[in-house]
């Protein structure tokens, strides 16, 4: 049997998952988190083949609680579920420790292959992901420029044009503010941006923005 925790901060999204996990042969849903917090104590608390974790959550945000979870637990293995395209997150969660990336579109009969080939041991890796995956390992060289970015520095990216100010990201990320302006800084030379305007109009472009008020 297969033990599944699903974690997203949406009722009505873990409803519609167990409900198609329940009809699955050997898989069993085994409990519920609507945060990363709560996530984080289920895994400690028990034992658990399979994660099925969203990315943007309040109180602690997917990439996160998925390098926690790699942390807590060898054997646990996490496959996202987002909202988010793969182009915006898949490299680098998979690069953070995931199994799998799927979209929330995904149809349930490729849910449930993508959780039993996981469990299995193998990756999930679709072919857009695949070549996602050839161009991290510089195998083509167009890689978008948020992507050279660290993992912190992306969330504060992603918090900035979402027109957050240094206080709020600082709190959100329990950072200080000059730990905040200091990624803002290595961000705009990284980027070669200018100021947060252009930074702003760098993240509505490309589809990155937050959704939460404070928590990636």
């Amino acid at each position: 049997m297969i033990h599944v925790l699903i974690v997203d901060d949406h009722a009505i999204v873990r409803q519609g998952l167990r409900r198609i996990l329940d009809e699955a042969r050997g898989i069993k849903v085994g409990g519920e988190a609507a945060n990363g917090v709560e996530a984080l104590k289920m895994i400690r608390a028990g034992k658990w083949d399979i994660v099925l974790l969203d990315i943007s959550m309040p109180e602690k945000n997917g990439i996160d609680t998925l390098k926690q979870i790699m942390d807590i637990s060898k054997t646990t293995k996490v496959l996202i579920l987002s909202m988010y395209p793969e182009d915006q997150h898949a490299v680098r969660l998979m690069r953070a420790g995931a199994s799998g990336y799927l979209t929330k579109e995904t149809a349930p009969e490729q849910l449930v292959e993508a959780i039993r080939k996981i469990v299995a041991g193998k990756k999930h890796i679709s072919p857009t992901l695949a070549e996602l995956l050839l161009m991290e390992c510089g195998l083509n060289s167009e890689k978008p420029p948020h992507e050279i970015l660290s993992d912190r520095e992306y969330q504060v990216l992603r918090l900035i044009g979402s027109g957050k100010q240094v206080s709020e990201i600082a709190e959100a990320l329990s950072l200080s503010v000059k730990t905040v302006s200091t990624y803002r800084t290595h961000i705009l030379e990284k980027m070669k941006l200018k100021n947060n305007a252009e930074l702003t109009y760098y993240v509505m472009q490309h589809g990155l923005k937050e959704q939460f008020s404070l928590d990636l």
